[in-house]
């Protein structure tokens, strides 16, 4: 795994957890917070912690933005903040900046002003639990665009000792397997005359009301 380092600004809930868990990985993660306690909490536990105003233009060129690998806008509740700062990062030259939204019209400024990825934390994860509670085969959805997604779900009983070819998947709902984990075995490029068996994974791409049609049939 290459080593990447990241700049988070809000040490909330959602930026407090990213550079936790980024550190945790082995990355290099600077966080960036007003709250002096939120940034004493953190200090032990990322590589820098700094207690500063994000909307502060000669602060954000002293921690060398353009440096990072990744800038993450992780301010939720101050909207005005947030927009202030991802346009001030993208300014700069930020190579790649994430922002969180909190609603889909704060998400449609930060893509005007050229966010490179808008997340809804808050509401993907209700999609999220909301799959999980509804049907216990899908194991994981992650979304990497607004229209498409990949899902990891155990192949449902009606499938098992069918290959891939008499399911015509990509015929009937336009999605298609890239993978199939079978125990510990994961095979990255399944063929049309694989067969599916019990307990096997399947991960599968494509559009997001295709996949939804497909968990429901």
């Amino acid at each position: 795994m290459k080593r990447k380092s990241f700049a988070i600004f809000g040490a909330g809930t959602f930026g407090a957890s990213l550079a936790v868990a980024l550190s945790e990985m082995g990355h290099d993660v600077l966080i960036v917070d007003s709250d002096e306690n939120k940034i004493q909490e953190l200090s032990d536990l990322v590589t820098h912690a700094v207690q500063a105003d994000t909307t502060n233009e000669h602060m954000l060129k002293t921690l060398g933005i353009t440096n990072f690998d990744v800038v993450v806008v992780a301010i939720g509740v101050d909207l005005q903040a947030s927009i202030l700062t991802s346009l001030l990062v993208k300014e700069m030259g930020a190579k790649y900046v994430l922002a969180k939204a909190r609603t889909n019209l704060h998400g449609k400024v930060l893509e005007k002003i050229g966010v490179d990825r808008v997340v809804f934390p808050e509401k993907d994860m209700g999609l999220r639990i909301a799959r999980h509670l509804t049907d216990v085969n899908v194991l994981d959805f992650i979304d990497f665009s607004p229209d498409y997604s990949v899902t990891e779900l155990v192949a449902p009983p009606k499938m098992e000792g069918k290959t891939l070819g008499d399911l015509s998947l990509r015929g009937k709902y336009g999605i298609n397997v890239i993978a199939i984990r079978s125990g510990k075995q994961i095979n990255i490029s399944p063929l049309a005359d694989d067969i599916i068996n019990k307990g096997d994974v399947l991960i599968i791409l494509g559009d997001n009301k295709a996949l939804e049609k497909f968990i429901k049939d």
